[in-house]
């Protein structure tokens, strides 16, 4: 059964009336849903909808709801802060984190990072970020969209960390625990995790890091690509915590 994403203004009582163009032709075109069919829709926001196709166009489409259904939030809440990589790669990190349920990406400057762009790149980026997590949402089944942050500078980060419950810094230097050491004395709640650049964060960043509150972690003996890392950290939070 197709899980598509709808605003809630599309949203009415017992109907979802959705008019924009790009997402009519979507369903229409692209899904090719007919009269009848059964589909889920979800708002983003932790609301699921179980529709039936009533009338549909390449410009509107209606959907009946059939039956509503709440989704709880996880208890897991768990924030990555990425540095950006190179090319597209952050694209690839967007969807993959968003698979994975990360509650919250935050693309991320650091020292070591190699791209520089100007308000209006940053706007773009964004917006296709947002999209990406809009089709991964879709793909994987949630109900819940990702917060995808505007990008902030590492000191930005750093500054908001006092609201998490853990935070981690996996790190090249030696003086670390495992992930799996920190995650057993304290593997739930709400955990930011921050994700440095190809040739790890600066001495500087690294102990700005640790007075904010964040304990420095090891991801094993070898070294990862930045996107490898970001996905290795979020799979093994998020099965530490389904195994619990």
């Amino acid at each position: 059964m197709q899980h598509i994403y709808c605003p809630k203004e599309y949203i009415l009582a017992e109907s979802i009336i959705v008019s924009a163009p790009e997402q009519a032709h979507y369903l229409c075109g692209v899904l090719r849903l007919r009269p009848g069919e059964d589909l889920v829709v979800f708002d983003g926001a932790g609301q699921e909808y179980f529709c039936q196709v009533d009338r549909i166009s390449p410009l509107r489409a209606d959907l009946k709801i059939i039956q509503k259904k709440p989704v709880k939030k996880a208890a897991l809440e768990l924030t990555i802060a990425c540095a950006i990589p190179k090319k597209s790669k952050m694209d690839d990190i967007i969807d993959k984190l968003t698979q994975l349920g990360v509650q919250r990406i935050i693309p991320m400057f650091t020292d070591r990072v190699n791209v520089e762009w100007g308000p209006q790149q940053r706007q773009k980026h964004l917006l296709r970020w947002r999209k990406i997590g809009i089709s991964a949402s879709e793909q994987s089944g949630r109900a819940y969209l990702p917060d995808i942050s505007e990008i902030m500078d590492i000191e930005e980060v750093l500054a908001r960390a006092a609201k998490f419950s853990l935070k981690l810094i996996p790190t090249l230097l030696d003086r670390k625990l495992s992930l799996r050491e920190i995650l057993n004395k304290q593997g739930s709640g709400k955990i930011l995790v921050l994700i440095g650049p190809e040739g790890d964060f600066t001495p500087e960043e690294i102990d700005l890091a640790l007075k904010n509150g964040c304990a420095a972690v090891s991801l094993g003996d070898l070294t990862l690509r930045v996107e490898t890392a970001a996905v290795a950290v979020a799979s093994y939070i998020r099965l530490y915590n389904e195994d619990r």
